[in-house]
């Protein structure tokens, strides 16, 4: 991490924080927080046995202040630094707070760019500069040119840049899935477990069992096991969901990625090798490596471009409160019940059932924008604002009117009875459209497309929806519309839907 480059031995001192109040800024997950302080207190084992000089604060020290500029105050009280070197932070409201810091502490403060991403800021705002529409896939090609990957000199490998449509397939039940990597609680993360038991005996979500690595080595393990084992299916199999099989082919490295202790490069690095040597086909390495070099860098790059308002961003105007089923699954929607079951198990859901059956129900639900901030933010491990806010206001919820995504990821039951399994112990009929047996998603599908006929009608890629919902007849429409309000009146009254 930049901020301990150059770092002398016999000079410096490394300040690590377990702080309330980034602990309860959101109610993050339990399984979360272990994963955060864990992996915290065995990086400092580790600076420490290499001779780092380390001041580390853990949550339940009686003397912690409990946020940054307090643990500061008490630090530069007892060391007297001639300055204090940070990486710049991935959210807007630390950036915020830490610009304030040298006023307000009187040192000097000296932040360093956050080098763990293959795009800098300076770099994604020259590609932005003057074009009416950001899409991924063409800044994706050009982090592919600069840094050589999948390209065959000039041309991409295999003659095209995305093999997306070739990563739609759906799953067996009876497919053998490999297990995911496994790594056993030390008693380090033992201690860490009792710590978050004790001190959020409230927040959403299970702390065991507790399988994640939370150390670089373990992460490292994690990766070349999915390299190894998963990848080879796991372009075939990236969309797909089934009842009982959370990991499916995913990686499960975000969070690794995200925390600082796998580099993207050697991710894309690792995969790109095991496609060279046969090992895994060019759509599932591919569709990997775009996940990194593509939506990751491409989605930390709209965040700081927009931000501070783009977190408050509500283009379709939703307004409705978040269900309380959203915190314990308990509605007779199969497809929710199961992703929010396994985000409660897992602090987990892979990318499609995150947008489209979560993010999707809320956009069909015009749930409010700022409720799924939250929410998205507290529940998932690898959550941090910067990849969370473009995620739910550009991608789920179409919040930004079309900054980020061409047009809303709004989908019937059709997708979701297509890519997986649910529909099938669903006490819902994905095939009904109408009625008290149909599934919630049909005709709050066309619902929506009614609602927001106005922002929405002139889209292109909308045209094909439009064009079915103008040839329904009156009654049709009423009946859409009565089923619709009907079950949201439901919800807002927290029956069970």
């Amino acid at each position: 991490i930049s901020s301990l480059q150059n770092f002398e031995l016999n000079r410096d001192l490394v300040l690590m924080c377990e702080l309330k109040d980034e602990a309860t800024y959101v109610p993050h997950h339990r399984k979360k927080l272990v994963f955060i302080f864990s992996s915290m207190r065995h990086f400092a084992k580790e600076l420490k046995d290499k001779g780092f000089e380390i001041r580390y604060t853990k949550l339940d020290d009686p003397k912690n202040a409990g946020s940054f500029l307090g643990e500061l105050r008490r630090s530069i009280k007892d060391c007297n630094p001639e300055k204090i070197i940070v990486t710049a932070p991935g959210e807007f409201r630390l950036i915020t707070e830490l610009n304030n810091w040298e006023k307000k502490l009187n040192k000097r403060i000296e932040i360093r760019d956050d080098d763990r991403f293959l795009a800098s800021h300076r770099e994604f705002n020259s590609w932005a500069k003057g074009r009416k529409q950001f899409r991924m896939e063409f800044f994706y090609r050009e982090m592919r040119r600069k840094y050589d990957v999948l390209m065959n000199g000039d041309s991409p490998e295999g003659g095209h840049w995305n093999y997306d449509a070739e990563n739609r397939k759906t799953l067996n039940a009876n497919t053998i899935i490999p297990s995911p990597y496994i790594e056993k609680p030390d008693k380090i993360t033992c201690r860490v477990m009792k710590l978050v038991t004790d001190n959020f005996p409230e927040n959403f979500g299970d702390i065991k069992p507790f399988l994640f690595a939370v150390t670089r080595s373990g992460a490292a393990k994690a990766l070349k096991k999915f390299i190894k084992q998963r990848l080879i299916r796991f372009g075939d199999y990236q969309d797909a969901m089934i009842e009982g099989k959370p990991w499916v082919f995913h990686s499960h490295i975000g969070l690794y990625i995200n925390a600082g202790l796998l580099s993207p490069m050697e991710c894309i690095a690792g995969a790109e090798k095991a496609y060279k040597l046969g090992e895994a086909p060019l759509n599932a390495v591919e569709g990997f490596i775009r996940q990194i070099l593509g939506w990751r860098e491409f989605i930390r790059g709209i965040y700081w471009l927009h931000m501070p308002h783009y977190k408050n961003a509500n283009h379709l105007n939703a307004k409705r409160r978040l269900p309380d089923f959203f915190w314990h699954g308990d509605t007779k929607m199969n497809c929710i019940h199961q992703c929010i079951k396994e985000t409660k198990i897992n602090a987990y859901a892979h990318h499609i059932q995150r947008l489209m059956v979560l993010g999707n129900f809320a956009l069909l639900a015009s749930i409010d924008p700022k409720h799924m901030h939250e929410w998205y933010l507290s529940v998932y491990i690898d959550a941090y604002e910067w990849v969370e806010v473009p995620n739910v206001t550009g991608m789920a919820l179409y919040a930004d009117g079309g900054v980020l995504a061409s047009k809303p990821y709004a989908a019937s039951a059709t997708y979701i009875d297509k890519m997986s399994n649910y529909c099938k112990s669903c006490d819902y009929n994905s095939k009904a459209k109408t009625g008290k047996n149909a599934c919630p998603f049909n005709y709050l599908y066309w619902n929506f497309l009614i609602t927001n006929e106005d922002k929405l009608r002139n889209n292109p890629r909308m045209s094909l929806s439009y064009t079915t919902l103008g040839r329904m007849d009156e009654q049709k429409l009423d009946t859409i519309k009565h089923d619709s309000q009907v079950f949201l009146r439901a919800i807002e009254n927290n029956e069970l839907a």
